[in-house]
Order: C-alpha cells, then sequence, then structure tokens
C-alpha cells in the first residue's frame, strides 16, 4: 500500500500563536508530527503550509514544504491545493495528519490509510473510539460517529447520538451499555480526486448546523468508512497548557 502523509500548517493560530514553530524537545512542533508521520511507511511525507518561516524550518529538518495560499478557510481545502499542485492521481491515497499532534500514533495513520486502500467504494476514511463516559456523550465539543454494519458513517453530531431511548428515559444522563455510538477521531484518508473536487462542493445545511466540515462529504454522497480504535488517541496542542504537557513527554522520553 502506498500513501502520502500531507501535513497541514497555518502561522495564525488565536490560543497559541505560532504553534507549528513552538519548540518541543529541541525541534519544532511540525517536524515533531513529520517525524511521527515518517514512520507510518508513507512514501512521502509533506507539510502543506501558508507560511515562509514554516517551510523554512520544515526543509532544514530533511522533510518537504509546500508554500499555499494564506486565504484557504479550511485545512482541507489547503490540501487540495496542494493536491493540484503535486499533480497526484485521482487514486492516490492521502493521510491528513494535522500539524498540531507530535504525540500521534504512526501505526494509527497507515491503519486508516489501509482501510481505505481496501474500500474502493469510499472517497474517505477516518477512525473512531469508544466512548469513554456519559461526559463525553452528552460533551457537544467530542464529536460522535454512528456507522452502519459495514463501518460506513451515517452520520457525525456534537449531539449524543444515538440517543439511547429506554436508559435515558429518566433523564438522568448516563452511557448506556453497548451503545452503538463512538467517539469520532479527526484522523483522515482522502483520495486524491476527492480533495480536488472538494473546495467546489458548497456547504451543506447539516455542516452549518453542526459545524463538522466532515458532513458535507456525506450530504454529497460521497462514503466515508471508519476505523474503529480500541483506545483514544493523545489528544493535539491546542492551548499552552497542552504544549507544556506534550513537552513533558517528550523530556521523559529522551
Amino acid at each position: 500500500m502506498r500513501f502520502i502523509a500531507l501535513l497541514p500548517a497555518r502561522a495564525a493560530s488565536t490560543r497559541l500563536p505560532g504553534k507549528p514553530l513552538a519548540d518541543i524537545a529541541g525541534k519544532p512542533m511540525i517536524v515533531r508530527v513529520a517525524e511521527r508521520a515518517a514512520l507510518s511507511g508513507a512514501e512521502r511525507v509533506l507539510v502543506a503550509t501558508d507560511e515562509a518561516a514554516i517551510a523554512e524550518a520544515v526543509r532544514a529538518h530533511g522533510f518537504e514544504a509546500l508554500l499555499t495560499r494564506t486565504d484557504h478557510p479550511t485545512g482541507t481545502d489547503r490540501l487540495s491545493e496542494a493536491v493540484a499542485v503535486l499533480g497526484l492521481a485521482d487514486d492516490a491515497l492521502v493521510v491528513n495528519v494535522q500539524g498540531d499532534e507530535p504525540l500521534i500514533e504512526p501505526e494509527l495513520i497507515s491503519e486508516v490509510a489501509d482501510l481505505l486502500a481496501r474500500r474502493p467504494d469510499a472517497a474517505i476514511a477516518t477512525c473512531a473510539c469508544p466512548l469513554a463516559d456519559e461526559k463525553a456523550l452528552f460533551n457537544p465539543n467530542v464529536v460522535k460517529v454512528v456507522c452502519a454494519a459495514d463501518d460506513r458513517a451515517l452520520y457525525f453530531s456534537r449531539a449524543p447520538i444515538p440517543w439511547a431511548r429506554d436508559a435515558l428515559a429518566d433523564g438522568t444522563p448516563r452511557l448506556a451499555p453497548g451503545l452503538p455510538g463512538l467517539h469520532h477521531v479527526g484522523l483522515y484518508a482522502y483520495r486524491a480526486g476527492f480533495l480536488r473536487a472538494f473546495p467546489k462542493l458548497p456547504q451543506g445545511r447539516l455542516e452549518q448546523v453542526e459545524a463538522l466540515e466532515q458532513l458535507r462529504a456525506l450530504e454529497h454522497g460521497h462514503t466515508i468508512v471508519v476505523h474503529r480504535t480500541h483506545a483514544r488517541p493523545a489528544a493535539g496542542v491546542d492551548t499552552p497548557e497542552d504544549l507544556e504537557r506534550v513537552r513533558a513527554v517528550f523530556a521523559n522520553r529522551l
């Protein structure tokens, strides 16, 4: 199986300015992510960024970087430009590895790519893990997904889905035993042809209401398949506190 790992990285971050270049044990965070992606078996690891300083830092550490436009509304749009510039074939597999996840497991990257390779009916593969507890189920910041028997995603939502009617009949929030809902993990593998077409797809009402970009694919009839992992992957870096947590992990490793 052959696939490319593309890492979108933008300079702007409201909660952690300059995040991609934040130092983690002597290297920029985006380089730490690229190192993890390189361990996945990807034939190519490339950072797509709108900032020259990020591209220079990536290249200084031996990885490829591509400068993209500064006006992309989403990371997926940035990947679409990268796919066009690279001239990838429509059936090429591209894994979107977020540039703020320096603790991502390389095996998870390859597993999501492998699932898409095995499912020619799908345009996208992603992953999910069991919901931790009722707090996760009812937390709108935790995205839930429900799947068909063949692991096709039926719907993604910030709401507690599926609704366990009997278990929740008394109004007490609880995680019903055996609830067939999952905690969605935002790692995606795409066919390059879909990425090339994505910016032309108009936003649907569901995407607008839920503020979930993946619903655009479902609303336009594209299939998303879900890889199930047993444990929740390590969280990414969104805040200064997250950065200190990750720095501590690397310090312990070294």
